[in-house]
């Protein structure tokens, strides 16, 4: 995810299946740098949920043969054909409405961007069954959803305080911005 200001990027990773997006925020772009946070982001995730990874044709994915040690396969797209990597370019498109391309990444603070992700991956969606993409990932890690408690009532707080100040910062930037309620039952 590139801003207007050289350098600046997100480097974000999207799983398929659940839909749930994770983010770094690197110093750079450079390939040494983008292959090795992958290699440390993979590392730590069950080897049945690291199968493969499709990269657009940047430079910056230069170093993908890192992940090959982890048993990961890698793929690239055609030149000019996001298409072939629809779902990340799904979930930029998401994330640009609250980080728009204008954005300084230094000004905006850390915690504020794990918040952002945090109800990205938060919001349920239709196609996950009114399910949220981290509730969807949780299944995919074969934990049991009913032995997790109910979210406690600061939680479930937090939660909706976040999902406010989207709402509120999508009405500074004239951008609309609906949030579905999960189904009942």
């Amino acid at each position: 995810m590139l801003f207007s200001r050289y350098g600046q990027a997100i480097l974000t990773v999207h799983e398929r299946t659940s839909r749930l997006l994770l983010a770094k925020r690197p110093r750079n772009k450079a390939a040494n740098r983008i292959g090795h946070q992958l290699l440390r982001l993979f590392a730590s995730m069950p080897a049945h949920l690291r199968k493969t990874l499709t990269f657009d044709n940047g430079t910056e994915f230069a170093r993908h043969h890192l992940l090959h040690q982890l048993g990961i396969q890698t793929f690239f797209c055609d030149p000019y054909s996001p298409w072939q990597k629809g779902g990340i370019e799904n979930a930029i498109g998401r994330m640009r409405r609250f980080i728009p391309r204008k954005t300084d990444l230094a000004m905006l603070p850390k915690r504020e961007f794990n918040a952002l992700l945090r109800a990205y991956n938060s919001t349920p969606r239709k196609c996950l069954d009114f399910k949220t993409p981290a509730e969807t990932f949780s299944e995919l890690l074969h934990f049991e959803c009913e032995s997790t408690p109910p979210l406690s009532r600061g939680r479930a707080e937090r939660i909706n305080t976040i999902h406010g100040q989207l709402a509120f910062r999508s009405r500074i930037s004239g951008e609309a911005v609906v949030h579905r309620k999960r189904a009942p039952g």
